[in-house]
């Protein structure tokens, strides 16, 4: 079974995000992991956000990148820059890829004006993970599914 970490530096929005969709996508196929370079909490916003598609983020912590060290993993796909300049180095084939998204929690405003933003990276690391799966599927796999 593949084994995925998706890296950022907090670990409390997008690689949160990343990993509740991710796992939403795979329905099991492979491990699915996040931690931060810099763990903090979980956003609300992106519990909240992630629960009006039906995933509930409610029981993840921010983890440390240092809790898999030292472990195999397939993919380690970093969603903001500094995860990206700070990934460790990984034993054996890991492969690292790079997709930087804006963070939503960089933005001020009221409510309605936050989970907008969360909504927004939300789909945009939802397209993605989808598009990657469809191309990471073998063929034959591949021809049972859709793209985004």
């Amino acid at each position: 079974m593949k084994r995925i970490l998706i890296l950022c530096t907090g670990n409390s929005a997008r690689s949160q995000m990343a990993e509740g969709l991710m796992r939403h996508e795979l329905n099991g196929e492979a491990e699915v992991f996040s931690a931060g370079t810099k763990p903090s909490s979980v956003r609300p916003e992106a519990i909240a956000v992630m629960a009006e598609l039906g995933i509930d983020l409610t029981g993840h912590r921010s983890k440390s990148v240092d809790e898999f060290a030292g472990r195999e993993l397939d993919y380690v796909i970093t969603v903001c820059d500094n995860a990206a300049e700070a990934c460790p180095v990984f034993p054996g084939r890991t492969e690292r890829l790079h997709w930087p998204f804006e963070d939503p929690a960089g933005i001020t405003g009221s409510e309605d004006e936050r989970r907008a933003a969360f909504r927004a990276v939300r789909d945009k690391i939802r397209a993605k993970i989808r598009d990657w799966l469809y191309n990471w599927k073998t063929p034959y796999e591949t021809s049972q599914r859709t793209p985004a």
